[in-house]
């Protein structure tokens, strides 16, 4: 028998046998298996997923909590839908785990985030299956929209999927995507996982009108079967959905914002009712146009640690599956602590005397060390959801009172705002701090998090400065110089890291803009850090000193303006220069170097290490700053290559 005939007409291996001891988790390979399910076996599968990601999450860290609650989701679109031929677009692509395993995946998933393995989003590159990359949020229904246009203009009936979710809503890309798509009336359908979550909570006005939304059942199911039997009459069905909006408007007291973006609006259903929805999709299968489905889920779903915590078990890292107890391999009281912890509580220290500091941050106030001040302080503390654009020009919009904003923003999604930073913090002149956390190689959430292209980017801004802490004492004395304002746009980028020393809590000091330090003379090389390199490189100088070889250490810590009397004396000293940083060679520090002293006569030959011109892939940080150069090692092969040719 099968068991959803009208999904699969004419298909004699519908069903498999129930086997209660049967492993299904290993039986499917691919969504064609999934489809030979019954209803209990995909239930029973659905479990053993669960069980699985846990598991492997345990010891391979990953993103749980999302994963885990869009489980059915992935589940039933694979079911319902014919892929790779229908596209599923991700969106934010740390949903996907369970796509993932069931689209062939599941041997290598305890590859994931490792150097070598599978990504920890979706990525064209790795499978057909994925239909689109997603690593930052908010891109699934533009990029949907576009894949069903094409397909529409190359004659493809298949579906289009976009699922969006997670906090993705909140970026304005999403409705510029809804609204682009309601015109072009296509056959699209946006899948709304709200799980009331992004990382922490979700914040904001779309957040509670997505709480409040309700639908009347009595009238969707009459406005369905209207729907239907108006079909092929698309003038008089409009007619009736402009009644509809005016009816449950009027009578029910509701309004549907997208249903006013010309999407038929469907929900909200429980989303984590594995037979429910795939009946749901079957349904919105027959039905053109553009749709959008709201479904609700629970972050974590199906494991009750993650469902207790879902900001901590977002990505919880290793932990016993058993317990839900995390296993680190840091002492925290032995070890110095993070840069964002340096961040958040040093803020927190430079409130409390400075009544015009804010927090700013799009989504992340528990990963930027923000949430300590929003703990303390809530009333000057701002998470403005998935928006960094928005993030921006909000700070931007506090300088013009006075107010001092420090903007925390991954390198990363820097990118994202990077017209605001232009138009509306530096051209203008205004004092905003932008911290850029997770600056530099970045590890297992790979290309799409590396936070290696803002040194280059921001150096063709005028009017902005741009620093770079070797350590947790300068991390807390660039913030405290920041905040005594009159400097525009100021760039304090440091790295996912710890910092140097235990004992962090030094007092705090002004330091000269575009100043750096000379560490240690030296005769034969110089060489010139920036930022928590320098550490990598003072060790290095340590181990060649020990070989006879004589290297100066500069620590430029601006990469704008540079210190431009200690490249005078690099340039006059040292026939051979080394540059190293955290970040892409192409425009970065390395240049700047290069241009001032071609700029100012000198013959010095620039070695560059840094990040090559290519895109850096997911591994461990230690692993890609060896592939990229940079670690200890690359820099004392390069010290010594450049002796040994010219001694």
């Amino acid at each position: 028998m099968c068991w959803f005939p009208d999904l699969y007409p004419g298909n004699m291996f519908c069903a498999i046998m129930t086997d209660s001891n049967k492993e299904l988790l290993y039986e499917i390979n691919s969504p064609q298996d999934l489809k030979l399910l019954s209803p209990d076996e995909l239930e029973e599968y659905g479990r053993q997923l669960r069980d699985f990601i846990v598991s492997e999450l345990s010891e391979n860290p990953g993103h749980l909590g999302s994963s885990l609650g869009a489980l059915e989701l992935g589940i039933a679109l694979q079911y319902v839908y014919d892929t790779p031929g229908d596209k599923i677009v991700w969106d934010v692509g740390h949903q996907a785990y369970a796509h993932k395993i069931i689209t062939g995946r599941r041997d290598r998933f305890s590859t994931n985030r490792k150097l070598g393995g599978i990504s920890g989003f979706p990525s064209m590159w790795e499978s057909e299956y994925d239909s689109f990359g997603v690593g930052h949020s908010s891109t699934s229904i533009s990029a949907a929209l576009g894949i069903a246009i094409g397909q529409r203009l190359n004659n493809d009936p298949h579906k289009v999927v976009a699922v969006i979710g997670d906090g993705a809503l909140t970026g304005g890309l999403a409705y510029e995507g809804l609204n682009n798509a309601g015109v072009e009336n296509t056959d699209l359908l946006v899948i709304l996982n709200d799980n009331r979550m992004s990382i922490d909570k979700n914040v904001g006005a779309m957040k509670e009108y997505l709480l409040q939304m309700t639908t009347s059942g009595k009238y969707n199911n009459f406005k369905n079967k209207v729907w239907k039997s108006l079909s092929d009459y698309p003038r008089i069905r409009r007619s009736f959905q402009k009644f509809g909006n005016v009816l449950k408007h009027g009578i029910l007291q509701q309004s549907n914002l997208f249903e006013s973006l010309n999407f038929r609006y469907f929900g909200p259903v429980d989303g984590n009712d594995l037979r429910y929805l795939i009946k749901v999709l079957k349904d919105l299968q027959s039905i053109p146009g553009p749709k959008l489905l709201h479904i609700l889920t629970t972050k974590g779903n199906g494991y009750i640690p993650a469902l207790e915590d879902p900001t901590k078990w977002h990505a919880p890292g290793k932990f016993d599956p058993e317990t839900g107890e995390s296993i680190s391999s840091y002492n925290d009281k032995e070890e110095p602590p993070k840069y964002q912890e340096v961040f958040g509580h040093t803020i927190v220290e430079l409130a409390e005397n400075n009544p015009k500091i804010v927090g700013i941050t799009p989504a992340m106030p528990t990963g930027c060390s923000l949430d300590i001040m929003m703990e303390k302080m809530p009333d000057r503390t701002f998470d403005v959801g998935i928006a960094e654009g928005h993030a921006v020009t909000f700070s931007a919009g506090l300088a013009t009172q006075g107010i001092i904003p420090f903007c925390n923003i991954y390198s990363s999604f820097i990118q994202r705002a990077y017209d605001n930073v232009i138009h509306d913090v530096a051209l203008q002149k205004l004092d905003v701090v932008f911290c850029l956390d997770r600056s530099g190689i970045v590890g297992e959430d790979g290309a799409t998090h590396q936070g290696v292209f803002d040194i280059a980017f921001f150096r063709a801004i005028p009017d902005i400065i741009i620093s770079s802490p070797m350590n947790e004492e300068e991390l807390r004395n660039l913030m405290y110089t920041a905040q005594q304002g009159g400097y525009g746009a100021f760039v304090i980028r440091y790295p996912k890291a710890r910092a140097i020393n235990k004992n962090w809590r030094t007092p705090f000091s002004s330091l000269p803009i575009g100043k750096g330090r000379l560490l240690k003379d030296g005769s034969d090389i110089a060489l010139l850090s920036l930022g928590h390199t320098g550490n990598f490189a003072s060790l290095v100088i340590e181990a060649a000193e020990m070989e006879g070889i004589s290297v100066a250490h500069i620590d430029l810590r601006f990469a704008k303006p540079l210190d431009e009397e200690l490249l005078h004396y690099a340039g006059s000293k040292f026939s051979h220069i080394i540059t190293v940083e955290d970040g892409v060679i192409n425009g970065g520090i390395g240049s700047a170097v290069l241009e001032f002293l071609n700029g100012n006569g000198y013959k010095s030959k620039v070695h560059m290490l840094g990040v090559p011109d290519k895109f850096i892939p997911h591994g461990k940080i230690s692993e890609l700053h060896h592939i990229c150069g940079y670690d200890t090692e690359g820099i004392l092969n390069k010290i010594k290559e450049i002796y040994e040719k010219n001694k």
